[in-house]
Formats: structure tokens, sequence, C-alpha cells
């Protein structure tokens, strides 16, 4: 026998608020009713069956092809038809929910049906933030425990939805997200384990990088910001791994603050937050080296929807006529990274985003203060290669019919590094504006390669700068407005209508 919340009727709605507030009634009834079986059962109680409880679901239904206006890029179905999807965390999405129902009523003249679904919420994921009660659990319970709760299902979390190869089953709503509640879930999860902090700290511009040097750079701006007065300060907060919270000059602590602690140990690709009330602040994350860590956390971050994320690092300068520290601006990719072959085919272009093209340069002449023919004398548009053989000039080229060198030769690549064809990839396939911006830190093809003296030389004339010019650009794209951020150029033919 299944134990289960009370049971909350569905209902229609034509406010948003309204259908936001019976969702979260739906979701805490659902989790509670998880925390307090949970809670029984570490402290050994029999539970007398099967405890479940599920997600909440918002579902709209249209009967006409008529659509939205078409220059919009989100906030509308495909055409006539019944489409869902189960939602969580209304806390933290709540805002993001808001603007997607608006929309949805806006563009339709429909109403929202808020419901509960039939997708359970494995228990892992009805955790309070600072819980970790699993950990008293002896090991003869933690078996016990898939036979009392739901655990996590890889079947209801994939990404067929985003990769566009899910297909309704007959008489199945048609899906209004890119992600499922689930698949929600398990990012928000695995964005703590890999960040060191939690997703409410993240914000909706993103930088990454693939060196320490542009950290430490981050941290010291971070802690200089928040040395400033609160008062006139653009940002709230700046936030370090471990969910260590420092707030600006004068500015009272808030509740939570009290909560963090250094980590004895960085985890694999720390998280910084530079925080603003509307969320509209910069998040910086050290990727490291390679393309399945770029993978990884972009793979996790997209659940956040975030409005655009840029590669901020370091790379090889493919031109003889590239000096060390001239800057390289992306406008294609030659993906040899393989880790997202079997999720974006390698014949799907991923083009250049213009709003994030033209914020970037223009970041570059007001940080540098060059322009014109000065400006190109520094900085080159073109294509980046992205590779996952860091030692690829090793490979032996002897009458080999095709070598890095004559394939990056033929695709017209200035630069080479390992993570920004996967990071701007998938921001295509999840629908997140992205960029890149790299600095020539070796040229490994005409005999320039980093020397220590050489190395340490560079990383202080040009970390601080390149790090300035990414957070400009982000300025300029939220100075912009998001409005002229989200791209139709990342929409398939039958698109979501959630952002």
């Amino acid at each position: 026998m299944a134990l289960l919340p009370p049971f909350i009727a569905p209902a229609r709605f034509t406010s948003a608020d309204a259908a936001l507030a019976r969702a979260r009634e739906i979701y805490d009834s659902s989790v509670d009713h998880l925390r307090n079986a949970l809670q029984a059962f570490v402290n050994g109680e029999a539970l007398g069956g099967h405890v479940r409880a599920c997600y909440p679901f918002v579902r709209v239904h249209t009967d006409t092809v008529a659509r939205a206006d078409s220059r919009l890029s989100y906030g509308f179905v495909a055409g006539p038809g019944t489409f869902e999807t189960t939602l969580t965390r209304p806390d933290l999405f709540s805002g993001y929910y808001l603007e997607q129902f608006r929309l949805l009523l806006e563009n339709h003249g429909v109403e929202l049906e808020i419901g509960t679904s039939v997708q359970p919420i494995p228990v892992h994921f009805s955790f309070a933030e600072h819980d970790h009660i699993e950990g008293s659990l002896t090991q003869e319970r933690r078996l016990l425990l898939r036979d009392q709760f739901d655990l996590p299902d890889l079947g209801a979390m994939d990404d067929g939805i985003a990769n566009g190869t899910f297909v309704a089953a007959p008489g199945q709503p048609r899906p209004l997200s890119l992600f499922t509640a689930p698949r929600v879930d398990y990012s928000l999860h695995r964005l703590r384990h890999y960040t060191g902090t939690d997703p409410e700290h993240f914000q909706n511009f993103v930088l990454f990088t693939n060196y320490q040097f542009y950290i430490d750079e981050f941290v010291r701006l971070g802690h200089e910001t928040m040395a400033q007065a609160a008062e006139g300060q653009p940002y709230d907060a700046f936030v370090e791994p471990g969910n260590v919270i420092a707030r600006p000059a004068g500015a009272p602590a808030q509740k939570g603050d009290d909560l963090g602690s250094a980590p004895p140990r960085l985890p694999q690709m720390p998280a910084y937050h530079l925080k603003r009330a509307d969320r509209a602040g910069i998040t910086m994350v050290n990727i490291g080296v390679g393309p399945a860590n770029a993978k990884t956390i972009t793979d996790h971050i997209a659940v956040l929807r975030p409005h655009a994320w840029v590669m901020l690092g370091h790379c090889a300068g493919l031109r003889n006529t590239q000096q060390l520290g001239d800057y390289v601006l992306a406008h294609g990719y030659v993906r040899e990274d393989h880790v997202l072959d079997e999720d974006l085919p390698l014949w799907v272009p991923i083009p250049a985003l213009a709003e994030v093209q033209v914020a970037l340069e223009e970041a570059v002449a007001q940080v540098t203060q060059l322009k014109g023919y000065e400006l190109k004398r520094i900085m080159r548009t073109g294509t980046v290669a992205s590779t996952d053989n860091r030692n690829w000039e090793l490979l032996p080229s002897r009458d080999a019919l095709s070598t890095p060198e004559r394939r990056f030769s033929q695709s017209r690549a200035i630069a080479l590094d390992m993570e920004s064809a996967t990071i701007a990839a998938n921001g295509f396939r999840f629908r997140v504006p992205y960029g890149t911006l790299l600095c020539v830190s070796d040229k490994p093809l005409h005999g320039e390669i980093k020397l220590p003296g050489m190395a340490n030389h560079f990383y202080r004339e040009r970390v601080d700068q390149h790090l300035r010019i990414g957070m400009r650009a982000i300025e300029l794209l939220r100075e912009a407005g998001v409005d002229q951020l989200h791209s139709r150029k990342l929409r398939s033919f039958a698109e979501v209508a959630f952002q």
C-alpha cells in the first residue's frame, strides 16, 4: 500500500500568481510528507507501506494554430495540443515560473491547469538544504530505503527533450520545458557537489575559466566590491565555496549567512558568485582543463536557465601573426572534443550570437581604450578549435592522411583550446546564449611555448584585464536587456514554451 500525502485537487487558473501558489502548495505538502516519513524511518519506526509523493505539474491546452508574436524566442507553444511539465523547487524558481506562466496566459489566452503529477519525488530530492540525516542510517537501514521510498530513476531524467529526440506517445502531452522536475533536482544536487555552493547563489550570467589565476582575480575584485558601502551598491553579496558569504560594508547579515564555512579542500569545479537582488549578478566557475568538465558543469547549470554564459580562458594561437596576450573572439567552432557527439551531431553548426559578440567586442574596446585598426591589432575574430587531446602536437604526422594541424588549417581556425567549443555547443543545445573570448598564451606551431618566466609575466599582465573585459561584457548584456539576448536562432521546429 502506498502512503500518500493529503490529496490536493487540480484546478485551473487565469492568474500566474495563483497558479504558482497552488504549485507551491502541492510541492510543499509532498516534500513535508517525505521528510516526516524519512525522519520516522531514521528513528527506526515502521512505516506501514511504501511512502510516495509526487511533483506538481502545469498543463496548458490550445485548439488553435494562432501563435504569439513571431519576434518572441519563448513563452508560447508550437501549435494546437496539450502541453505539460512537472515542477520543482518553487522557492528557487518562483520568478522564473511566474514569467513562464504569465507569458503562456498572455500569448494564448487559455487557462493553466495545476495539479499533482504521477511522477514520484525521489526521497533524496526532498532533503532540506542542510539536512544529512541519511548519514545516521545503518547499512541495513540504507538497504531498506529503496523498499520504503522512491529513489532517483535515470529513465525519468534524460535529455531527450533538449536533444530533440523525444517523441510523445499517442495521447501523451507534449513537453512545456526542456527539463522535467527530476532532471532539475538531479542537477541541483550535482551543482552542490561539483561547485561547493548552493544553487540559490548562482546568478543569471556565468563566466567559465580554465585557469585558477582568473578565479584569484575574481575573488580579489569580489572582496574589493564588498569593502564598498552598501548604499548605491549593485551587488549585495559575494559567495565563495562552502557558502561563505560576505556582505557590503555596513550591510546587516542575513538569515543563513552564518551557516557557511570554508571547505577543507576546494571542490572539483569551485564557483564564486557576485550576487544581485534580481539574480542578474555574475557567477564564475573554474572548470579546470578538458571538455569533460566543460560538458559536466554546463549540463547542470543549464537547469537554472541562465541568460548567458561566456568562456574566458587561455588558448594556443595558431597564426604566426598573433602575439602572446592577444585576444580571440570566437565566431565559429571546430568540435574535436567528442564529449557531445551522442547528444549533438557534428553536422549541427554552432552559430555566433550577435548580441554576445557585440558586447564582447565593445567590452574589449572599452577596457583597453583601443578602437579601429589598433583594436584589430590585439583582437582577432575567427574559428576556435577544441580538442580532447592535450598533446595533439605529439601525434605522429609522417605519411598521415590527416593531422590536427592540417584539419585546423583547413577549418581556418585561429586558436585552439579544450573547452570553448563544448561550452558553446552545450549553450546551443540547451538554448543558453553563449560566447567565447580567449587570450593567446602560447603558439606551439611556431615554437613559442610557455616558459616559467614568460608565463608569470603573461599572467600578471593579462589576467586582470581579461577578467574585467568579461565582466564589462556582462554589464553591457544586462544593460541591453535580456529580451534582446535570448535568440530565435536557438529554437527548433517545435520548441518548448519555457525559456
